[in-house]
């Protein structure tokens, strides 16, 4: 239906009247309403008022139907009523109309007044930062700065690149200024609605919306969380790594001392920091501090390390410390399993080293030091007896190792092969690449009649063997994402890893089998050890022998480098089971290319900080990660190096080899640039191929350890 202009302006003569009419409920009076929680407004009046003229008409016609006499004399009562409330609202009209105007008027000087005088610093921002008004709070609190006209300038934290856009309206983040912390809060609010005589909000009509930005104050907070942070208690436990052998070089009568003495040490560390000190067993303590005196151990780097292996009576060997700490935990008991992952860790690394796991992840202290080698080999059993029996209970077999192989990889698959074969098992090796480090061996492999054509699978081909009945068996690595297919790994439930690389804190999770020895030379050492619990009597081709003690031979450059007592009776049991020492030799000769490449890459070599070398190898050569690798070993023989740092560029990224003799533990190095290995021989990758950022990034880690005391 059409309105013409006459009743729209009727209408909105009719709104107006109401709206004027609504504010009659901000005017007080001096009554009180029934209840007497308040003093009622002029609309509940005026209304209580209108009730009243109703039920008195209404009275007065029941008066009518009851008596006339009554019902007349009720209406002139009733007229006389009306006379006098028609006659004081004359008299009060304009007093009422007045109080309205007044109120009007001062109601936006309120409202103003009222934001002005806020205790909480508040300020309208545009979208390009700039202060259009401030309260007195915000004023005060940047005093000294009056003339900055961006908010930018006065908090950096507070720039464009945090303000609400888009479709977020809100923001809020916690800023630092003199000395005080603020929770910033930024709104988006919309200029639609605001009337162009608007004193508070000068904002220009081509902008849509405004920022509006809170300074809430939350200093004291933030002291008081932090000091209930500082007070939550962090369970941890201590393990003695070599509790046996240090027992067994020194003298019996001597022993009881030299276990009061570590004690001492223990408890004196923890006591000094207020915490509980429990021995569960002869060398195994569970400890309570708080978090506050976590920051402590964290500040001095754990040096009860150090503290430990000076204590010394006469023993020939020194005592060395793990520790295990669960920090950030909602509960107590979760902080216990963190600890309890945390000193696995750190044995599985080798000991000699704090490791702290908290939600966020795990971070090392320590691990200076190559674990001593242990002489017994009952471990070896033990997990050589767990690994028979889940071999039996399996119908086949997929051995693979980190991608790339070199000789321990491959010598360490053709041993589990072997235990497999002789279980009487299918057993398969997962190998995608194979380099010029392993290709006599692998070769002769593939073109024998005694293996079956199957024996080398790639990734694609060991997926469609895979079934409920298989089992992998990971060597060579503990990282999921370095194997050479990880999707095996999430298609069976029964994984077993053999490793003498020291453990990340990523590793291959639910592993039925977890065999880690950093202190074994090779993992084909510690194939060689397990093959003699498997089977009683074993006798495998003379070219699988090879394989292993290649493995052990490159790994220890020749015997010269992390060999102990088992290296060699490990190399024994090999010799005897057909190993051809010159054969093998003979395999991995370099060619004269090879030869040269390396040459050239040693004499361009720079020597960086007088002590370490950082050479490039040349890609376009066959396996130039090995030679890499020989390239770092060369390096080594130069008088006064102390750790060789040699990478080159394959399949798009670059590949980094570092080696040490004693005094520089690269494996810290190599973790801080995302790889792993060894205290003398680790690596890592870079996701590109600029040779130059990938330098820069190894000379500012090892900048920053030598500053921090790391190496």
């Amino acid at each position: 239906m059409d309105i013409n202009q006459e009743q729209k302006e009727r209408l909105e003569q009719q709104f107006a009247f109401i709206r004027e009419i609504d504010k009659e409920k901000f005017i007080g009076r001096q009554t009180y309403l029934t209840d007497g929680e308040r003093k009622e407004n002029d609309a509940e009046h005026a209304w209580h008022m209108a009730i009243m003229t109703v039920l008195l008409a209404a009275m007065n016609i029941w008066m009518y139907m009851v008596d006339r006499k009554a019902g007349g004399m009720m209406s002139v009562m009733v007229i006389i009523y009306m006379v006098i409330v028609g006659v004081l609202y004359v008299y009060n009209r304009s007093l009422i109309l007045a109080d309205m105007v007044q109120f009007s008027t001062q109601y936006k000087a309120v409202q103003n007044t009222l934001l002005k005088e806020l205790s909480i610093p508040y300020a309208i921002l545009m979208e390009d930062g700039r202060i259009v008004w401030k309260n007195d709070r915000f004023a005060e609190l940047f005093a000294d700065r009056r003339r900055e006209k961006y908010l930018n300038k006065l908090i950096p934290e507070l720039n464009r690149g945090v303000y609400p856009k888009g479709d977020v309206d809100h923001v809020e983040l916690e800023v630092h200024y003199n000395d005080r912390d603020y929770q910033a809060e930024l709104r988006k609010v919309s200029v639609e609605g605001f009337s162009d005589t608007e004193e508070v909000l000068q904002i220009p009509k081509e902008k849509e919306y405004f920022i509006a930005v809170y300074l809430n104050d939350v200093t004291e907070l933030n002291a008081y969380i932090k000091e209930n942070e500082d007070q939550r208690l962090i369970a941890g436990l201590i393990y003695i790594d070599n509790y046996d052998e240090v027992m067994e070089s020194v003298e019996e009568v001597r022993q009881s001392l030299l276990v009061a003495l570590i004690d001492r040490k223990i408890n004196k560390y923890i006591g000094d920091v207020d915490g509980i000190v429990k021995k569960l067993e002869k060398d195994k303590y569970f400890i309570v501090i708080r978090k506050e005196s976590y920051r402590k151990f964290e500040a001095d780097k754990f040096s009860l390390l150090e503290e430990v292996k000076q204590v010394n009576i006469g023993n020939a060997r020194s005592a060395s410390l793990s520790i295990g700490l669960g920090l950030n935990t909602a509960t107590y008991a979760q902080s216990y399993n963190y600890a309890r992952v945390a000193i696995d860790l750190a044995l599985a690394r080798g000991g000699d080293q704090a490791v702290v796991k908290d939600c966020h992840g795990i971070t090392y202290f320590g691990g200076k030091k190559e674990q001593t080698s242990k002489n017994t080999r009952v471990k070896a059993r033990v997990k050589a007896e767990a690994l028979r029996e889940f071999i039996v209970a399996k119908d086949q077999v997929i051995i693979m190792g980190h991608k790339i192989a070199d000789a321990d990889c491959l010598g360490a698959c053709m041993g589990i092969y072997r235990a497999a074969k002789e279980l009487e098992k299918k057993a398969h090796i997962v190998m995608n690449e194979v380099t010029s480090s392993v290709r006599p061996l692998y070769d002769e492999i593939a073109e024998s009649p005694a293996y079956e054509k199957d024996i080398f699978l790639t990734s694609e081909q060991a997926m469609d063997y895979i079934n409920d009945n298989t089992m992998v068996v990971v060597v060579d690595t503990n990282k999921p994402q370095m194997t050479e297919c990880p999707e095996l790994l999430k298609k069976t439930k029964t994984i077993a890893v053999l490793d003498h690389h020291r453990q990340s804190s990523v590793g291959i999770e639910n592993a039925v089998l977890s065999y880690i020895e950093p202190y074994s030379s090779s993992s084909c050492e510690m194939v060689a050890e397990v093959l003699q619990y498997i089977v009683d009597d074993i006798r495998f081709p003379n070219v699988e022998a090879d394989c292993l003690y290649a493995g052990i031979m490159i790994d220890t450059q020749n015997f010269m480098n992390r060999t102990g007592v088992r290296t060699f009776e490990a190399a024994a049991f090999l010799r005897r089971c057909g190993a051809d020492i010159t054969r093998v030799r003979k395999m991995f000769r370099d060619d004269m290319a090879s030869y040269r490449a390396k040459a050239e890459a040693v004499r361009m070599a720079e020597v960086y900080r007088k002590e370490y070398a950082i050479a490039e190898c040349p890609s376009d050569i066959d396996s130039p990660t090995v030679l890499a690798a020989q390239t770092a070993n060369e390096l080594l023989d130069i008088s006064g190096i102390k750790a060789s740092f040699v990478l080159t560029i394959y399949s798009g990224k670059i590949y980094m080899s570092t080696r040490s003799i004693d005094e520089v533990n690269v494996q810290v190095i190599a973790e801080k640039l995302g790889g792993g290995g060894h205290i003398n021989a680790a690596g890592a990758q870079f996701d590109h191929t600029d040779m130059e950022e990938a330098i820069n990034a190894l000379k500012a880690t090892i900048d920053q350890m030598i500053e921090e005391g790391d190496i």
